[in-house]
């Protein structure tokens, strides 16, 4: 576009025809860039080839205003797909995990590995899948899953108490128990880490250690009944049936609702207390519960089940 700028000169004496003439020779023409409207801060919009504009702004400085233009309109059209494509991932995340909680396992594998295609290294979908697979008995996927986890966050806990339980399900117990290890190097009152130490340490025969954790755990989480439970199982194993029937029983008192606890107190009655009544109690309490092993027992002992 070329248009004309006047410098506009001074008439003397009315002289119009002498003034037009000394007007044409300072008219000197303009090359402006095609119209585009440049933001103001003060709002409104300046036109790059406005004459009056362009001997203040010069011409890289217009092309660069319209540069930020162009770059401002693209943030305007590429944000809300953008912003779209973070709500989608945020969706695939938190619907896996909790599919993973619901036991919808299979579910939740797919899901989360679509969101860890755009994410690899999030640490909390790692672990997800990785349980999500343990729980589908796909331990040696869980275990890769996990360690890629490890990988890329070396020192979260959490991931590291999922590949202590994994290893632990692999009978891996000397690994399970060093990653329960640092897990408790970085919070030693992490009760999931001493319980599940103390229970590995028990399955190697490392009894002492693990009543230390037990006891730990105990004085750290007083109305967790799994504490008690663990440690029941830890004195079941060294045959010391009363404190075994002890921490049974403050499990029960802590979750009356678990058939499993019923289960294991029944059978250190009958088996090595010798105290029938109390077994078949425990054992009609599982059943009532839906617990197959109790039902059994009493089938065993020929005794019905008590109908509610």
């Amino acid at each position: 576009m070329v248009l004309e700028q006047r410098n506009p000169l001074p008439l003397r004496g009315g002289r119009v025809g002498e003034g037009v003439a000394k007007l044409a020779r300072h008219t000197r023409r303009i090359h402006c860039p095609p119209p585009n409207p440049l933001p103001l801060k003060a709002g409104g919009f300046l036109c790059g080839c406005d004459p009056f504009i362009a001997p203040i702004f010069g011409r890289s400085d217009l092309k660069r205003l319209n540069s930020i233009t162009r770059l401002a309109s693209l943030i305007i059209l590429i944000c809300p797909l953008f912003l779209a494509s973070l709500a989608a991932g945020a969706d695939l995340l938190s619907q896996g995990l909790e599919a993973q909680k619901k036991g919808k396992n299979d579910q939740a594998v797919e899901l989360l590995k679509k969101y860890l295609k755009d994410h690899p290294n999030a640490a909390e979908a790692r672990k997800g899948l990785a349980l999500a697979l343990n729980a589908l008995d796909r331990k040696a996927e869980a275990l890769e899953e996990v360690n890629r986890g490890l990988a890329a966050h070396p020192k979260d806990t959490a991931l590291l108490l999922a590949q202590g339980s994994i290893l632990a399900g692999l009978e891996r117990r000397e690994e399970a128990i060093a990653a329960f290890s640092k897990v408790l190097a970085a919070d030693p009152k992490n009760v999931e880490a001493l319980k599940d130490r103390g229970e590995n340490l028990a399955q190697e025969g490392r009894f002492e250690e693990a009543q230390k954790d037990y006891d730990r755990a105990a004085a750290l989480a007083p109305k967790d009944p799994w504490v008690f439970f663990k440690r029941g199982m830890g004195y079941f194993c060294q045959g010391k049936y009363t404190e075994a029937v002890a921490d049974f029983s403050t499990a029960i008192k802590l979750n009356p609702g678990s058939p499993l606890f019923y289960f294991c107190r029944g059978q250190i009655y009958l088996l090595h207390l010798h105290q029938k009544d109390k077994a078949v109690d425990d054992f009609q309490k599982g059943c009532g519960l839906g617990h197959p092993l109790c039902c059994r027992e009493l089938d065993k002992l020929d005794i019905a089940p008590i109908k509610k």
